[in-house]
């Protein structure tokens, strides 16, 4: 059986990343020209700032460089997070996006842009928003029904301090 690099990566630093209270999330090798990149993607429930990303950063270049798993050429390593507009995949990460605004993509009822209220193990509970002066409707989706997600930037999102003040 055989395995690929990124697999192989993956079970060389998942255990690191998760000593460091983080979660791998993506790794990804690409070549540039003569060079390639290691870029991994590391997340938590409580986000992961520069610290912590610094921090499991000199872990992994560590031990990349005690073992041959990026074989004998140059390469660079890239560690970060992943961004504002990230995929949803696994349930933790519908989890962490609970309360921020979502494009949906559905097995059968196209696009939809909604507000995740509640996850559960089967699905989650979404805000629709209204629109024309509409309020907003409750909805149900099963995991089963969502072939992607993603989250989406919002810029004029009032903060939930500043509506109930």
């Amino acid at each position: 059986m055989s395995t690929t690099q990124s697999e192989r990566l993956r079970e060389l630093l998942d255990p690191l990343v998760t000593s460091q209270g983080l979660d791998l999330e993506e790794i990804e090798v690409e070549s540039v020209g003569r060079k390639r990149v290691l870029r991994v993607v590391v997340d938590s429930d409580e986000g992961a700032d520069l610290d912590a990303i610094a921090d499991v950063s000199r872990v992994l270049s560590a031990k990349l460089d005690e073992t041959d798993a990026m074989g004998s050429g140059e390469y660079t390593l890239e560690v970060g997070t992943p961004g504002a507009e990230r995929e949803l995949k696994e349930h933790r990460h519908y989890v962490r996006a609970t309360d921020r605004l979502v494009k949906f993509q559905l097995a059968e009822d196209g696009e939809l842009l909604a507000r995740i209220l509640l996850v559960e193990d089967d699905g989650l509970d979404v805000e629709v928003p209204g629109v024309k002066g509409r309020k907003p409707s409750a909805r149900r989706l099963a995991f089963g029904d969502i072939v992607k997600a993603r989250v989406q930037v919002e810029f004029s999102r009032k903060d939930k301090k500043e509506e109930e003040a």
